[in-house]
């Protein structure tokens, strides 16, 4: 107070001696802001600590692709052989389809030139002889059918003449009882005759025809005997010639179908000869096909591994790398094992693709420029050689698209988006060293995570 009185005193003294250079230099009627100041700048940062803040987790990476087969890929040869012709340089870009190179062969089992011809010809020729046997076992079956045939008519035949030869039998039996009826009545006849002659009541005449009589039915008898003894012989001899016709055409027939098992062997054996020079005949046919080579898609020559004409290629050798031009892009991104869990399918990530300006402000995302947006399309379990977890991040439907002019492996670096805070809880989160809030999405894909812990 002492002190403001004095200048006030001396501020009177100076304005009566008229003194205007005491006003310009000490300004003393001017009052200090640095009070106001002060205070403004403390209300300012009160109010910026309670401004939201997204939190998020960064991440290095590269440009890739979802797709295996759009990936940068060696093609190596399939067979070994020699460079004959190159059809393309390192830089070219070709179309599916172009032929890359052309190889020769070098492998002296392959070397004819007519090696395909000369093994249709062995395939035909050996259809044919299959069809040869065909027909053999054709023929042989109806060998077979006639022989069946002739012997069913040779034993209905022998049956016919075994039949009538019992029939036979049967007559000449009853022709012997009947002729030993009547020898039995002659005998009985004599006799009477005989006893007649002895008493005299008969002549010798009469005796003499009785004995006669009965002297012929004997001998009618005999006949009878034999007759019927050679019809038993005859259906013997038709029984024993029907088991014999029987047998030879059983050893025919036998013959013929050991003849047609033989020949359905050779066709078996054939069968698989044919099966065998087919597969050896496509083979070379394939083998053909495989000396020049062919781009599987539309893609960038690069990096022949192989230079010059005549350079001998083993099986499995690369020859160049192509690079596809029509790519899905994505980024592989890798986080270490305390950030996994903040990190779920369908997040939203931006990122900066180095060789693209940006002005980025991770807090505030909204703020940022030349960023761009993508989501995490697949989030690997097995930890890499690294120590970290590899994620695969697409682009976002909807959002900016990303540059046509980004290459395979341009580098990246990843935001991924979490919950949004306060400045003054993220401050004293990185303070403490706390990792940020864990949570899940309750959509996938928002753009904004929930803040459940």
């Amino acid at each position: 107070m002492a002190i403001d009185f004095i200048n006030q005193d001396m501020a009177h003294q100076c304005e009566k001696l008229d003194l205007k250079s005491y006003n310009q230099i000490y300004r003393i009627r001017k009052k200090s802001n640095v009070k106001r100041w002060v205070i403004s700048i403390l209300i300012s940062l009160a109010i910026i600590l309670f401004l939201p803040w997204t939190q998020n987790i960064r991440a290095r990476g590269s440009v890739t692709t979802l797709r295996q087969e759009q990936r940068p890929q060696q093609f190596p040869t399939i067979i070994p052989g020699r460079v004959v012709k190159w059809h393309v340089k390192e830089g070219d870009y070709v179309k599916k389809g172009d032929t890359l190179v052309q190889i020769g062969e070098v492998k002296d089992d392959y070397l004819d030139p007519s090696l395909l011809k000369r093994t249709e010809e062995q395939l035909d020729a050996k259809k044919q002889a299959n069809e040869s046997y065909q027909s053999k076992v054709n023929a042989t079956g109806q060998q077979i059918a006639a022989l069946a045939e002739a012997r069913d008519l040779k034993m209905a035949e022998l049956d016919n003449k075994i039949e009538q030869q019992v029939m036979k039998i049967r007559s000449d039996s009853a022709e012997l009882v009947a002729v030993l009826n009547d020898l039995n009545i002659k005998t009985e006849q004599f006799k009477r005759q005989r006893v007649m002659y002895d008493s005299g009541l008969a002549s010798l005449v009469q005796l003499e025809q009785r004995n006669q009589a009965l002297q012929e039915a004997t001998a009618k008898k005999m006949s009878a005997e034999i007759k019927l003894s050679n019809a038993k012989q005859e259906l013997f001899r038709l029984k024993i010639e029907r088991n014999g016709e029987m047998q030879q055409y059983a050893e025919k027939i036998s013959k013929a179908e050991g003849d047609r098992f033989q020949s359905i062997s050779q066709i078996q054996t054939g069968q698989g000869e044919i099966a065998k020079l087919e597969n050896q005949y496509m083979n070379y046919n394939i083998r053909s096909g495989l000396y020049t080579l062919i781009a599987p898609q539309d893609g960038q020559v690069v990096q022949a591994k192989k230079a010059g004409i005549g350079e001998i290629l083993k099986e499995g050798d690369v020859i160049v790398e192509i690079i596809p031009t029509n790519v899905e892009y994505a980024v592989e991104m890798f986080v270490k094992p305390v950030d996994l869990p903040l990190v779920s399918k369908g997040q939203k990530v931006m990122f900066l693709f180095d060789g693209f300006p940006a002005i980025v402000f991770s807090g505030w995302p909204n703020a940022s420029y030349g960023i761009f947006a993508g989501e995490v399309a697949a989030v690997e379990s097995g930890v890499g050689n690294n120590g970290k977890f590899r994620i695969l991040v697409k682009e976002k439907p909807g959002e900016k698209p990303w540059p046509r002019e980004l290459m395979m492996g341009t580098g990246a670096q990843g935001i991924a988006l979490l919950k949004d805070v306060p400045i003054w809880y993220e401050l004293w989160r990185n303070i403490n060293g706390f990792p940020p809030d864990y949570y899940k999405s309750e959509v996938a894909g928002d753009s904004k995570m929930t803040g459940k812990k």
